[in-house]
């Protein structure tokens, strides 16, 4: 393994409360040494002048569990992508596949896709054992077995960081109970993605913060804008609904979860007004989303800095917050004998137009786009060939 000095990036780690223009020197697959001048001889120099340099990214909510059946959706089917193919291009390490396996599949996903990837891949036990399927496999509430759920959590501690539920469209709080309580019996966080239909008002999310969720649980997709989904501004003041502070005050954490239907402007600029940004910032990557408003971490990172979030906070929310949510303080950060994942990025500037899945243009001055990924020390992507002489 080569080691590597990267020299005069301007290095943003929020863990560390860095922000300057500063040195690291790599070897081993390990952070060495973070400072000015860094005057060590490497393998490989890389001259990251004019360049951002931030923890590897780290993308909470994506889909992963790639295969070839039918009829399989986000569980061993088509709709999913390999890691490897989509994170690394975008500055992103870490992955956490958001309940596309259930209790009955996990060991699939785990063989043929955690364990062949450099990406690092966490999992989600979806609460459904045919796990993220489609219909009418996820409405089944006899496949909701919380005890089964939570014994595949506990069997693969290496991979599974908690649970998830998602697109039950009965007008029932049974999907989510039965996912808190895999959540309580393994004590892991839940992700909660709120189904629903036309066909009757959409559950309360303020009954859903304040009286179901624990402190550290996550609400994806926040600034979503569908029928199907009570939504976080109140439609007649179009206001942030007030218990939503109260709600992060608890603990909630609030992820885009952008995806392919679930980031609206409408939703996400009044909060954003108020102060009400996200704790995390994700995709929810599958190729519906990639291929529409969605496109990679990048892009919904960019998004955020034309709503007026500051660089360092967008960096934050894609690095040591979104390991915060994970349980997996390790990472998100450049600290000395941290396992060596690092994103060069480039804050391109010019005319860029950013829409939301409801196709509502807003426009940008600047562009974030990742120059090269680095994974345990090893450069597995590097865009215009910087570390080459």
């Amino acid at each position: 393994m080569r080691s590597i000095l990267i020299k005069n990036g301007n290095l943003i780690d929020p863990a560390n409360q860095l922000d300057a223009v500063l040195d690291i020197y790599i070897e081993n697959g390990k952070i060495e040494s973070v400072g000015s001048a860094i005057s060590k001889k490497a393998d490989i120099e890389i001259d990251a002048t004019g360049l951002l340099v931030v923890p590897g990214l780290i993308d909470i909510h994506a889909h992963h569990f790639y295969g070839t059946e039918h009829n399989r959706y986000l569980c061993n089917g088509m709709f999913a992508v390999p890691p490897d193919g989509f994170t690394f291009r975008s500055g992103v390490t870490t992955v956490l596949d958001t309940g596309g396996a259930g209790w009955k599949n996990l060991h699939i996903f785990k063989k043929n896709v955690i364990s062949q990837s450099k990406t690092r891949v966490f999992a989600l036990v979806n609460i459904v054992g045919e796990g993220m399927r489609g219909n009418p496999w996820e409405q089944d509430v006899n496949d909701m077995n919380p005890e089964l759920a939570a014994r595949a959590a506990d069997e693969n501690k290496d991979c599974v960081v908690g649970f998830k539920v998602a697109h039950f469209l009965a007008e029932d709080w049974i999907a989510v109970d039965r996912v808190l309580e895999a959540g309580k019996i393994s004590d892991l966080p839940v992700v909660i993605d709120f189904g629903g239909d036309d066909s009757h008002p959409p559950l309360s999310i303020e009954k859903l913060f304040m009286e179901k969720l624990r402190p550290g649980d996550i609400y994806t997709h926040v600034y979503t804008d569908l029928k199907r989904r009570d939504p976080i501004i109140d439609p007649s003041t179009k206001k942030l609904k007030s218990f939503m502070h109260d709600a992060r005050k608890k603990g909630i954490i609030f992820d885009v979860g952008h995806g392919g239907a679930s980031f609206a402007y409408s939703q996400a600029i009044p909060a954003i007004r108020e102060g009400f940004f996200p704790d995390t910032i994700s995709t929810d990557l599958h190729i519906e989303s990639m291929n529409a408003a969605m496109k990679d971490q990048l892009n919904v990172m960019s998004k955020f800095l034309a709503l007026n979030m500051s660089l360092y906070d967008v960096i934050k929310s894609s690095t040591s917050e979104a390991a915060k949510a994970l349980r997996k303080t390790e990472l998100g950060n450049l600290s000395v004998g941290s396992e060596a994942d690092v994103a060069i990025l480039n804050i391109r500037e010019g005319k860029f137009g950013f829409f939301d899945t409801m196709g509502v243009k807003m426009r940008g001055d600047k562009k974030l786009e990742c120059e090269l990924t680095i994974r345990a020390g090893e450069i597995v992507y590097d865009l215009n060939g910087i570390a080459l002489k």
